[in-house]
């Protein structure tokens, strides 16, 4: 049987109101191929994931991501429930809601997933952010609709940042630019796991550390169907 490694974050897991992971490199698939053929090698696994932390039956929405800024919404009541068990929003590298009971998810190999959480609305979104989403300033535009579309107050806000490719692997520090630009927002508490994805190829994917031919990790995020208030 194939182990299905993946990872938690401390601070995503205190507050009680969702669920995530972080999946790590798949043992024993070959990923050195396209995207495309890889994404579909992963996905028992992936889906394995999903079920092991209670979230395989929820419709999963995933981005497009083409290293934009674009953060496409799912608000309204019921939408989540009228869609395929798996939709791709087209041209936008994140996803925000207020609904329960659906996931989020985006893929990286190099790139950061942010996640992003508003426990007091509650609301949560997940971006896709590498160099030039970064310089697009695609994490503050998730948390800028969060605040439009639900409300939600900056200073509620938790950031946390996952695995990435970072200096001396990589030429520019965007984990550290997306911090930067978080706490311009108003953002008090964001989390950074401080692990390069190149420096750790047992553990990870890398893009750049493998010349293109590499897997994807699968980032995961939902509200819980039932909050208490």
């Amino acid at each position: 049987m194939v182990d299905l490694p993946f990872e938690q974050f401390p601070a995503l897991s205190a507050i009680g109101i969702c669920r995530h992971a972080f999946a790590q490199r798949i043992p024993g698939i070959d990923v050195s191929h396209d995207k495309v053929e890889v994404l579909k090698r992963l996905d028992a696994a992936h889906r394995g994931i999903r079920n092991a932390i209670g979230i395989g039956d929820w419709p999963l929405f995933t981005a497009q991501q083409i290293h934009g800024n674009k953060i496409a919404v799912v608000d309204e009541v019921g939408s989540a429930r009228r869609v395929e068990p798996i939709r791709e929003f087209p041209g936008c590298d994140g996803i925000i809601t207020n609904q329960r009971g659906i996931v989020l998810g985006v893929y990286v190999a190099d790139c950061c997933a942010v996640y992003i959480v508003d426990s007091k609305t509650p609301a949560i979104g997940l971006v896709h952010s590498g160099r030039k989403g970064t310089e697009l300033g695609v994490v503050p535009n998730a948390i800028t609709q969060m605040s439009d579309r639900f409300r939600s107050d900056p200073a509620n806000i938790i950031v946390q940042l996952s695995p990435c490719i970072r200096p001396s692997h990589y030429e520019v520090d965007f984990a550290a630019e997306i911090v930067r630009q978080s706490r311009a927002l108003g953002v008090k508490e964001i989390h950074d796991s401080g692990i390069c994805t190149a420096c750790d190829l047992d553990r990870y994917y890398s893009y750049r550390a493998e010349k293109g031919k590499t897997g994807r990790m699968l980032a995961v995020f939902g509200l819980n169907p039932t909050i208490a208030n």
